[in-house]
């Protein structure tokens, strides 16, 4: 069950289209608006996904606009828009252009809808999901970013793929930053309770952490125009239904940290319980030397993305 009236998709894009029609079809609320600058495209995908539910069966009531404004009254806000990573750029060669998307859309988000929940997509998300929640004004606890579910879906297809059983089995997750500094924490990675490390050598280890590092890149690079969306979009709508259906999941998402992990005053990817009120706490896991090490590592590249942020105009 969930008492959430109304969700806002910022964005669409593949990214908002697709989470829009996977939300609508999962009946988390009664209404989910699609809002664009592009006059027609998200009116368009609105229809179209509306148009699937005397097939599928939903009772969500799906629209679309190019007005901010429908943003008001939303119970849970999420921030997909921004350009796509073309072949050869980073995550935060996007810093510049997405920081202007999100600050109109976080001082709408202020101004209509000061008690929603937000989920920050856009990349690069660790800093666009800081940035989101200084310019809303927001709690830390309701402002939160996607990164480490997504990574996580990733690698544990990578270690189901390589040992050939069914990607359900394999649980694990990713720390730090949804770039190329994030650390897949082996140590706590299992399949069925079989620790990893019992059925895969290091070198093949190393090369699945490799791999996942670079999976939205190689999604890109095979593309050619445009980014990953139906992977995002299916990790998007775990963490909407998490906080819609007040689920308490133990889930990794971008968040900001006051100690844990030896940080603070920074927002970085960690495993957290998700609510109807958003990140409920922190779960401060014990990881190896090394993987902390990394972690630290991962806690620098994001703040010397903040220093960039900081200095822009």
């Amino acid at each position: 069950m969930t008492d959430v009236t109304k969700i806002t998709v910022l964005g669409a894009g593949n990214i908002g289209g697709s989470l829009a029609q996977r939300l609508a079809e999962a009946d988390v609320a009664r209404e989910v608006v699609l809002i664009d600058i592009i006059d027609g495209l998200p009116q368009g995908k609105a229809l179209d996904i509306q148009e699937s539910a005397p097939i599928l069966g939903f009772s969500t009531k799906v629209s679309g606009t190019t007005d901010l404004a429908a943003i008001r009254g939303s119970d849970i806000v999420v921030e997909t828009a921004g350009i796509a990573r073309k072949p050869g750029m980073s995550r935060s060669d996007l810093l510049g252009v997405n920081a202007k998307i999100v600050r109109g859309h976080a001082e709408a988000v202020r101004a209509q809808a000061p008690n929603a929940v937000v989920l920050v997509v856009s990349n690069p998300v660790d800093v666009m999901t800081h940035y989101f929640r200084e310019v809303s004004g927001q709690p830390a606890e309701r402002v939160f970013g996607e990164s480490g579910t997504l990574d996580t879906a990733r690698f544990r297809w990578f270690v189901a793929e390589a040992l050939g059983v069914a990607p359900r089995d394999v649980t694990g997750f990713v720390l730090g930053t949804h770039g190329d500094t994030m650390v897949p924490i082996l140590s706590l990675t299992s399949v069925s309770g079989v620790p990893l490390s019992q059925l895969l050598p290091a070198d093949r280890l190393a090369a699945i952490v490799d791999r996942t590092k670079k999976g939205g890149a190689e999604i890109v690079n095979l593309l050619k125009s445009g980014s990953a969306f139906y992977a995002p979009s299916a990790s998007q709508t775990e963490l909407v239904a998490a906080v819609a259906r007040n689920e308490h999941r133990l889930l990794p998402v971008t968040a900001r940290l006051r100690g844990e992990f030896g940080q603070k005053d920074v927002t970085i990817g960690v495993p957290a319980i998700l609510g109807r009120n958003g990140v409920e706490r922190i779960v401060e896991v014990e990881i190896t030397a090394s993987e902390r090490a990394a972690f630290a590592d991962s806690v620098k590249a994001v703040r010397a993305d903040l220093e960039v942020l900081a200095k822009l105009p």
